[in-house]
């Protein structure tokens, strides 16, 4: 998985007056946990975008100034109600001995031939937990879905791996077609052969993008 460097200053003080003058100076309050205790640091606001504002998952490297490096994982963080401003970030300090547990994006790739004949793709989970060492986390779930008739899903059981745990049961739906009320007589001529598929094909020519909603 790739990984952010922030770079930050450990905090002298973490009461409420040296909390509020960080936020006023444009400055994010952090905490690490997971070592033998707690590191009470602080990084520019404009420093997280790339790990804040992404649909991907990163780790990240905790550069202090006083010279001491961190791997960790963010595992919580607070915006202002109004303003959407960042008040505070939590870090859980990663081992490479250790298990983490993290949510990992389902990116969907291909073209659904269900979809092209008038189904619905329903996108059931766009974030999968795992658990897995640091080493073996990985950026992204691709879900190629270019085999996917009206009917047909892909679930949990299709993407396990060796080099990691899914929290989630096997049965779990990832991403399936469904049968949108024009594409019932489409689902029928689908069973007939594939002549009546190349027709429906035909009929479909010209479609530039998919219909994904989430339920």
């Amino acid at each position: 998985m790739k990984s952010i460097t922030l770079n930050g200053s450990q905090r002298e003080s973490v009461g409420k007056k040296a909390t509020k003058a960080l936020r006023n100076a444009g400055q994010v309050p952090c905490v690490l946990y997971g070592g033998d205790k707690p590191v009470h640091f602080y990084v520019e606001e404009l420093a997280f975008t790339k790990l804040v504002y992404t649909p991907n998952a990163h780790t990240a490297v905790i550069a202090l100034d006083n010279g001491k490096t961190y791997n960790a994982v963010m595992q919580d963080i607070q915006f202002h109600p109004v303003t959407d401003k960042i008040l505070h970030v939590d870090f859980y300090q990663l081992f490479e001995d250790k298990l983490v547990t993290m949510d990992i994006p389902v990116h969907i790739t291909g073209s659904s031939p269900g979809v092209r004949n008038g189904g619905r793709l329903l996108f059931r989970k766009r974030k999968l937990a795992i658990r897995a060492l640091p080493s073996k986390l990985p950026d992204v779930f691709n879900v190629d879905i270019s085999k996917l008739k009206i009917g047909m899903l892909i679930s949990v059981e299709e993407l396990k791996s060796e080099d990691f745990t899914i929290l989630h049961p096997d049965s779990q739906v990832v991403v399936q077609v469904k049968t949108a009320r024009t594409a019932i007589a489409v689902a029928e001529d689908e069973e007939e052969g594939a002549e009546v598929l190349e027709g429906a094909e035909a009929t479909a020519e010209g479609t530039t993008s998919e219909e994904v909603t989430q339920e």
